[in-house]
């Protein structure tokens, strides 16, 4: 089954999520796609210098922002995930949103990164799958990538793709997600922001990745972008790398306990 599966690379106005979530929409209404991924952050800015900054833009999991994803995805027959600061009673999460069908799941970064803990609660959800027209849907949030935990758990809960909103501000990710696409015969999707904010400078280069580590495509470091293509989603259930080698049949799991 062909799946269209999209990335937006944004470059956000610190605060203004009206803006920021129309200038998305519009890069999104120039294309058809399926599943939609958009960065870690991508309404409200990233670098946020006090927990009260990053509380006055945060919103609920039925809030204002996700009610507006859940009627586009519902208007444009597609689902969407992007990230947004999310606050649920005292706590914030640096969270993303699985928006499709009027309905949502969230999902709570679980590595937190950098200056991030200062104001954020590590994740609670776990990591976790949804279908998407048929489709099984992982997320991860940025620096999870740098924990192979991440992508493997998601894979072996049965993940075909793995959307990854994020906000890069070191190299590394662009290359890594091969690996892991690679070293778990998954699609990645990751949806970077660009420009600089506040002293931090974002690297771009959102990108999908197939199953065995081919680039599909890859985005510029500095400019607002979409992009879609269609890709065989079903290619992800086949695990194998030799025909006698299947990666999940293989692993070993009494041997990986500390």
């Amino acid at each position: 089954m062909a799946l269209r599966l999209g990335v937006i690379q944004n470059r956000p106005q610190y605060l203004d999520t009206a803006a920021n979530l129309k200038a998305c929409f519009a890069l999104m209404d120039k294309h058809q796609a399926d599943l939609w991924v958009l960065p870690e952050f991508f309404a409200s800015g990233y670098h946020f210098k006090t927990k009260a900054e990053a509380r006055k833009c945060a919103e609920t999991s039925d809030g204002p922002l996700v009610a507006l994803l859940k009627a586009y995805a519902a208007k444009n027959d597609c689902a969407i995930v992007a990230g947004f600061p999310e606050k649920a009673g005292t706590k914030l999460y640096n969270s993303a949103v699985l928006a499709q069908g009027g309905k949502s799941r969230i999902y709570r970064k679980t590595h937190l990164f950098g200056g991030e803990k200062r104001f954020f609660t590590g994740g609670d959800t776990g990591f976790w799958t949804e279908k998407v027209k048929g489709v099984s849907i992982g997320v991860m949030v940025c620096f999870d990538w740098f924990f192979p935990e991440s992508a493997r758990t998601l894979a072996l809960k049965g993940a075909q793709i793995i959307a990854h909103p994020s906000n890069l501000v070191l190299p590394w990710a662009p290359e890594g997600m091969k690996i892991r696409s690679l070293e778990n015969r998954v699609f990645s999707a990751t949806a970077d922001r660009v420009g600089a904010e506040r002293g931090l400078r974002f690297i771009g280069q959102s990108q999908v990745v197939a199953p065995n580590g081919e680039l599909y495509f890859r985005l510029s470091r500095e400019q607002e972008q979409a992009a879609v293509i269609s890709i065989d989603a079903w290619t992800a259930k086949d695990k194998r790398v030799h025909p006698d080698c299947d990666l999940f049949a293989d692993r070993r799991p009494r041997f990986y306990a500390r």
